[in-house]
């Protein structure tokens, strides 16, 4: 059973009119807050999250169906969510710095390359282009999948698919069996 405070919320929420963050902050600030914090436990980090979750509730308010979930169901699961996204991002923050000093990228020997792959920029242009380009961007100028995506204009999943695909082919070169 719908309440007429929720009531009221959702009509605003759908109308686009702004009063309803109020009523959701009034309503539902604390409680949500505290469903962060079993997630994040720094405050200041918290209450970002929260004002993250209330802009996220603002984004989807059209897509909010009272048929498929109460209210506070919905706000609970963006808020959850949020917090649960906020660590993974925080996370891969801690993870992707790089240790400079303890590096041994630069201490690598030519005497375990392989000599006979050595003509492989000769044999990437072999292979159809639109493999070739992803490979190039890879290997040999360095960049990650994402990088190449944004640089060749290639959405994220044809880059994983055109390496796989241009890689098949180059083994198909090296080793014909």
């Amino acid at each position: 059973m719908i309440t007429p405070i929720e009531q009221e919320i959702v009509g605003l929420l759908k109308h686009g009119d702004k009063r309803a963050l109020t009523l959701l902050y009034q309503h539902y600030a604390d409680t949500l807050l505290g469903v962060i914090s079993k997630v994040i436990t720094d405050s200041d980090l918290a209450q970002d999250v929260l004002q993250e979750s209330f802009i996220k509730v603002w984004k989807k308010a059209k897509s909010y169906d009272p048929s498929k979930a109460k209210l506070f169901t919905w706000l609970y699961r963006i808020a959850y969510n949020t917090a649960i996204d906020k660590v993974r991002s925080q996370s891969n923050k801690e993870n992707k710095e790089v240790q400079i000093e303890d590096s041994n990228v630069y201490k690598i020997s030519t005497e375990g390359l392989n000599q006979d792959v050595m003509d492989i920029q000769k044999h990437l242009k072999s292979i159809d282009p639109k493999y070739s380009s992803v490979l190039n961007a890879l290997f040999f100028e360095g960049m990650t999948q994402q990088e190449a995506s944004d640089e060749l204009n290639i959405p994220l999943g044809t880059i994983k698919s055109r390496l796989k695909i241009g890689l098949r082919e180059l083994k198909k070169i090296y080793d014909p069996e």
